[in-house]
């Protein structure tokens, strides 16, 4: 009787199902099929994780930027004259003079506020400014006394978002009180624009060049130092940032929020952190940064020396998410080489289609837990995802093993491989190491349950392994 000849198709079926190396090479090439629906998921969340950016521009958007506090700087106007010719020149210039002292203490009170499922961290603030300049010695920048403009003294405080300002502001200087106007002059460049305002992990360009306040003051000349002070009530988002534009510059910060991020070019001098909250407090000198105390022009700009404290949300759930997904092609590796030591040990076979099943089941398992993170916090969503998946492949584990002590080995692998990604995820400085220290051990137990197969004759039977029959 002649025997029917086997199509392509069914060659191939058969090469994958008993020949051990396309098995493997099968295994691999579905590891990297499965890998683009990942890469595809990290899209996915770096989309969501863009959509709160925006939520935080739209809540700042009415309710006021983060603020980054420059000033006072004392501004006073001269003028150069200068013959040439019978005719007489005059230039107009301007002497820019920072506080000898500024001492800033101030009471941070949070708020939170929803956009969609979105939080935003927003604040108010009382800050309280009080020092002292000292002389203004104008001689360093001219000779002719007579063209100095006194009567034309200016003060100003850089504010980037003036939506903030909640009250109107009096600038007591001695005795005198002076009521500040809206708008930065243009003889005053702070590069305010040049300096990151924060969003929590993310840093944006501030576009309000120049704003804040400034006043007219009447300065006396002969006076050796002027004291000064100005309360401020303000709001921002999430960043509180401070320019040290004194000579010796002291913040003190208090606030009801228990996590907060120093941030900038200078960390607090002393700071106490509890469920409270928190206190801090700065010292910053003039040789700390890189602009003087006094200068002509647009010589110097003030820039690149900030400081202060950003409001820290500490679950991120995106970068937790993000962390999580890095983390696919090991879930995926190792309960691929699980189900390869059932079929070489235990004579089971498992086709390429169901494989393929479980690792789309694996992959599902990111779009769930990123979900379910944006409304029940990421540790509360990883395990209800991965108690969700888990269930569903020991379900189809006994159904295509047809072995309870099978599913139930996958149980607790699988509940072993989610509980110690958790706890991976959780590490932020010993992560690598445990998470090494895990791969090495995993790779011990394949080299354990691989050391009597013998690979050239699998369909042998030694010391009661039973391996895949002809």
């Amino acid at each position: 009787m002649e025997q029917k000849q086997e199509s392509t198709f069914e060659k191939v079926n058969n090469a994958i199902k008993n020949s051990i190396s396309i098995k493997l090479l099968s295994i691999g090439f579905l590891i990297a099929i499965l890998l683009i629906p990942q890469s595809m998921i990290k899209s996915l969340i770096s989309e969501r994780q863009s959509n709160q950016f925006v939520a935080v521009n739209e809540v700042s958007d009415s309710w006021a930027a983060p603020l980054e506090l420059t000033g006072p700087i004392l501004t006073i106007p001269f003028e150069v004259v200068y013959s040439d010719k019978d005719k007489t020149y005059r230039t107009k210039k301007y002497a820019h003079f920072l506080p000898e002292e500024l001492l800033i203490d101030g009471a941070l009170n949070p708020e939170t506020r929803k956009r969609g499922i979105y939080e935003v961290i927003v604040y108010s603030t009382s800050l309280a400014l009080k020092g002292k300049f000292g002389k203004i010695d104008m001689k360093q920048f001219t000779d002719q006394p007579q063209h100095i403009l006194w009567q034309e003294a200016t003060l100003s405080i850089g504010i980037p978002d003036m939506r903030g300002i909640q009250s109107d502001i009096q600038f007591q200087l001695e005795d005198t009180a002076y009521r500040m106007e809206s708008g930065i002059p243009d003889f005053l460049h702070l590069d305010l624009d040049q300096n990151d305002l924060r969003y929590g992990s993310v840093s944006v360009r501030n576009s309000k060049n120049q704003t804040g306040v400034n006043s007219r003051v009447k300065i006396d000349e002969k006076q050796k130092q002027t004291s000064f002070s100005v309360d401020l009530d303000i709001r921002g988002t999430k960043t509180l940032m401070f320019n040290p534009v004194g000579k010796t510059t002291k913040v003190k910060l208090t606030s009801s929020w228990p996590h907060p991020s120093f941030e900038g070019q200078f960390l607090p001098n002393d700071h106490q952190i509890s469920e409270d909250g928190f206190t801090a407090e700065w010292s910053v000198f003039d040789l700390n940064r890189n602009y003087p105390q006094q200068w002509i022009g647009e010589a110097h700009s003030i820039s690149n020396a900030d400081f202060g404290v950003n409001l820290y949300q500490p679950v991120d759930n995106y970068q937790q998410n993000t962390r999580s997904a890095k983390y696919a092609v090991l879930i995926l590796f190792l309960t691929f080489i699980s189900f390869f030591f059932i079929e070489v040990l235990n004579k089971k076979k498992i086709h390429p289609i169901q494989y393929i099943l479980v690792g789309l089941t694996l992959t599902i398992f990111y779009t769930l837990l990123l979900s379910l993170s944006e409304l029940i916090g990421f540790g509360g969503a990883y395990w209800v995802a991965s108690s969700i998946i888990i269930v569903m492949l020991t379900s189809y584990s006994l159904s295509i093993l047809k072995s309870r002590k099978l599913a139930g080995f996958m149980l607790l692998f699988f509940t072993m491989i989610y509980s110690f990604i958790f706890v991976i995820l959780r590490m932020e400085d010993f992560s690598l190491l445990v998470g090494s220290f895990g791969l090495l051990i995993v790779l011990g137990f394949c080299m354990y349950l691989s050391r009597k197969v013998d690979w050239y004759n699998i369909k042998s039977t030694k010391n009661g392994l039973s391996h895949e029959s002809a």
